[in-house]
């Protein structure tokens, strides 16, 4: 039964994942159904598509370049300094990766377009607004939605170098730029170097800003490419492949390059009961280090959110900023007309996938935490492999596969394909979740259970789901989450005359009723928030209970 149960997985698995990414790249030697070895190279040596790559290139390396830069001294503030006792600080920094990114870019074009907020506000803006519609605007944007990622790495590295260290070095003579350059730096860039990695395949799978802002500009890379070969007439699905190919390439090699960089270094961290932390007083410069925060909180959080919010509640944009010109008619608009169809579109669709990835992440989970065979390894890199693959190829490999003559299972083009693809794109999170509260689980209440007679059913409904619940709530709000804000798949498979908040929000913003679309980002935002705040409240009784 155990063995019939891993096939039963791996299959499943295979089916979802694995099958619809080998058909990407058989696709791509075989664009027109014919073996065509060299028509990738052929596609890629067209000067359009070399520039489409080079664009994306500069752009993962410019998003990393202004990341780091942002997250360098909130990382070292964090870490070394008495800003660090502020926990909330923390959570308040993950909040501009939680807004959705085509959201986060459609609040700046309002704030930084022609006679936007910031001209309104602050006319002396308006030579300096115009420079924001080219390459540096699309990178600020891109790196004020990731830095998180890098924020959280450098931080944790920096606090796990202990001070002893550092004192040596300061005992012998050595300058703070001599230690960061021997001491600091060695130890940190193996940790680093991961965080920049993740933020540079962030960056070339990236869809919402690309499509909002880059294509409002003209500044075209690969995701925007697929897209339009994939979902505008001529469709042109081998030529997508290709494009999809080339951008899986890209991010694997990148991984590759950064996994050999980390096995030729061999920098430990010294550690230790005895091991001190290093600190730094700022006293009175502890005012330049909140001002800091201010400012990127401001930029990340704060303009955003103003033009969404403010778009939501102007009755005409073209009059300006005055309480005389405030309503709530986009609202009532919002929920009396078609949008209140496509957010509860969202809300079940969401729900339905999450539960679904639930229910995965739990079977994988037993799996692979009975025994760490070939097949349980396979199983487990199957089910967290879509978290490494860019988002836009794994829906054009769903499109390959679902839509294929030969597939009997009439999925495509109803909103089960819908479901499928949120379950596939965030399995990996549900599944990182549950094993995290699982592996931590020992034997001995199981052992009880089976010595008393119980079945294996009894034992998993009974001891192990109250004991890895908090892990499944974490799975299953995130899941929910991220998959009502969904906009690559929701607007390449959604069925025709359905709409999801994310592709409402995105046509209406593409049709010039811009104000309809932020009343559905703040509806959206502000209910997913509700959500997640019950989840977690949830999860505190629970794990109260497992206590």
């Amino acid at each position: 039964m155990s063995s019939l149960n891993k096939v039963a997985a791996f299959a499943v698995l295979g089916i979802l994942v694995f099958i619809p990414l080998f058909l990407v790249i058989l696709r791509s030697v075989s664009p027109d159904g014919s073996f065509a070895g060299f028509a990738p190279f052929r596609i890629l040596l067209e000067e359009q598509n070399i520039e489409i790559l080079t664009n994306s290139i500069l752009l993962g390396l410019g998003v990393v370049t202004l990341s780091s830069l942002i997250s360098a001294p909130l990382a070292f503030f964090m870490a070394r300094t008495e800003l660090g006792k502020h926990r909330w600080i923390d959570i308040v920094l993950i909040i501009p990766f939680m807004t959705p990114p085509y959201i986060g870019a459609m609040g700046w074009i309002l704030s930084m377009q022609p006679n936007g907020y910031a001209e309104q506000l602050f006319p002396f803006l308006a030579p300096v607004t115009p420079l924001f519609f080219s390459y540096f605007g699309m990178v600020l944007v891109m790196s004020l939605h990731l830095f998180p990622f890098i924020y959280l790495i450098m931080k944790n590295n920096l606090a796990n170098i202990g001070g002893r260290l550092e004192e040596a070095g300061i005992i012998h003579g050595g300058s703070f730029y001599y230690r960061m350059k021997r001491i600091v730096i060695p130890l940190f860039i193996s940790g680093y170097s991961m965080g920049a990695l993740l933020v540079f395949v962030k960056t070339l799978g990236e869809f919402g800003t690309p499509v909002t802002l880059g294509n409002r500009i003209g500044y075209y890379v690969l995701t925007s490419e697929i897209h339009k070969h994939a979902s505008t007439w001529p469709i042109d699905f081998g030529t997508a492949a290709i494009l999809s190919t080339m951008l899986l390439s890209v991010s694997m090699m990148i991984w590759y390059l950064q996994q050999w960089f980390v096995s030729r270094r061999h920098d430990k961290v010294v550690s230790g009961k005895g091991q001190t932390k290093a600190f730094i007083p700022l006293g009175k410069k502890k005012v330049f280090a909140w001002i800091y925060l201010v400012i990127i909180l401001g930029l990340a959080i704060g303009i955003p959110y103003f033009s969404v919010v403010l778009t939501a509640f102007l009755n005409i944009q073209g009059d300006g900023l005055a309480f005389s010109n405030l309503t709530l008619k986009h609202l009532v608009e919002l929920f009396s007309g078609s949008g209140r169809g496509a957010l509860w579109n969202s809300i079940w669709l969401a729900a339905i996938a999450a539960t679904v990835a639930v229910i995965i992440g739990i079977w994988v989970s037993i799996i692979i935490k009975k025994k760490r065979g070939k097949t349980e390894q396979s199983i487990d890199f199957l089910s967290l492999a879509p978290n490494t693959v860019p988002g836009i190829v794994v829906v054009v490999g769903l499109i390959l596969f679902w839509n294929s003559r030969w597939n009997p299972a009439p999925v495509y083009n109803t909103w089960v394909m819908l479901v499928l693809t949120y379950v596939i794109l965030y399995l990996p999170f549900t599944v990182q979740n549950i094993k995290a509260i699982y592996g931590q689980l020992g034997d001995s209440l199981f052992q009880a259970a089976k010595m008393s007679g119980a079945s294996q059913t009894y034992m998993v409904r009974t001891v192990l789901i109250p004991l890895i619940l908090p892990g499944i709530l974490a799975g299953w709000i995130m899941t929910f989450t991220i998959s009502m804000r969904e906009l690559v798949g929701s607007l390449i498979l959604r069925p025709p005359n359905m709409h999801t908040s994310a592709t409402f929000i995105y046509a209406e913003f593409e049709q010039g009723t811009v104000a309809l679309g932020m009343s559905m980002a703040l509806v959206s935002v502000g209910f997913t928030t509700m959500v997640l705040i019950v989840v977690e409240q949830m999860k505190n009784r629970s794990q109260k209970y497992r206590r």
